[in-house]
């Protein structure tokens, strides 16, 4: 206010309605806690297609397709961290193994006893993998799954595949079966209960810690170590894989490894395209012999594993 001549208050000066108080800047409101808003963009489409080859390849050899769909994710993707692509893969498994175990139980060469007992060998196995793979940095989880790749198909390159019904084997723990298919064609085999339990757990944790679902190892395992008929192991193993994925798939939930953002949304893309994909590659298993679907995952084995042994070496 001013004061007019003689020191008095002029009339024009007495009127303040209000007293104005200067104001601090702005600030942007955030939440308490913000959400990760799920947005996908145009190029994101192609996972579609991917998932149904992926779901069509991993389908036809039991391995569910993670072992193909992990490192194309680290190659496109190379600045997510290792938790975050295998959590995607193992969505993707579940699904893709849950629409194959539907399309072969129709054809009835699951074993759905022997693959029960070797689901409940997966879940320490699987919890403990999911758990362990945030602590690994990404360069030593492209060399660790390099060396697993590489490994595991030159085991198959070299040593021949059996598709020919093996002769019982005998002693403690020995469970036989006999199974007879949709198209009549009966499989009679034995082998070592415990000892597929046992294998089972440590596949649990190899597939939950590389995001691969586990059936890459399980159908050469249960092919050559526990006498599964290729064409019953392939079936079986896509049954098993449901549970250990959705296993791992579970955990990754519980630590917010996955979570509503685009990464979840992109696994959901991969899955679309995987569930016809699995329908497509179990009627593909019918027109292939056991030998040549063998030879078709170590081939795959060992040129994935060498194209990321390759990225791990340059960094």
């Amino acid at each position: 206010m001013e004061t007019g001549l003689g020191g008095g208050w002029t009339l024009a000066n007495t009127r303040t309605s209000r007293c104005e108080i200067p104001r601090s800047p702005a600030r942007p409101q955030t939440r308490p806690y913000p959400l990760r808003e799920p947005h996908l963009e145009l190029n994101d489409l192609w996972l579609v297609p991917l998932g149904v080859v992926v779901g069509a390849f991993g389908t036809l050899v039991g391995a569910g397709g993670g072992f193909a769909l992990v490192p194309v994710l680290l190659l496109v993707y190379p600045q997510k961290d290792a938790e975050t692509i295998t959590s995607m893969s193992l969505f993707v498994v579940c699904a893709n193994a849950a629409s194959g175990s539907i399309a072969y139980a129709r054809q009835k060469r699951i074993d759905y006893n022997s693959g029960l007992w070797f689901v409940l060998g997966t879940f320490p196995g699987a919890i403990s993998g999911a758990i362990v793979v945030g602590y690994i940095p990404r360069r030593t989880f492209d060399a660790i799954f390099a060396v697993v790749l590489i490994s595991i198909g030159l085991f198959l390159v070299l040593r021949s595949s059996r598709t020919a019904i093996s002769e019982p084997v005998t002693g403690r723990g020995v469970v036989r079966r006999r199974i007879r298919d949709a198209q009549g064609n009966t499989f009679v085999y034995a082998f070592n209960l415990w000892k597929g339990v046992a294998i089972s757990t440590g596949i649990g944790f190899l597939s939950s810690l590389l995001g691969i679902g586990g059936g890459v190892i399980h159908v050469p395992v249960m092919a050559t170590m526990l006498h599964f008929p290729v064409h019953i192991a392939t079936a079986t193993s896509q049954f098993v894989l449901m549970f250990m994925a959705g296993e791992g798939t579970a955990v990754h939930f519980i630590s917010g490894a996955l979570s509503w953002d685009r990464s979840l949304f992109q696994a959901m893309l991969l899955a679309l395209g995987a569930v016809p994909g699995a329908q497509i590659g179990a009627k593909l298993s019918h027109r292939l012999h056991g030998g040549a679907i063998m030879r078709a995952l170590a081939a795959a084995l060992v040129l994935v594993g060498a194209r990321l042994a390759l990225k791990a070496i340059q960094g």
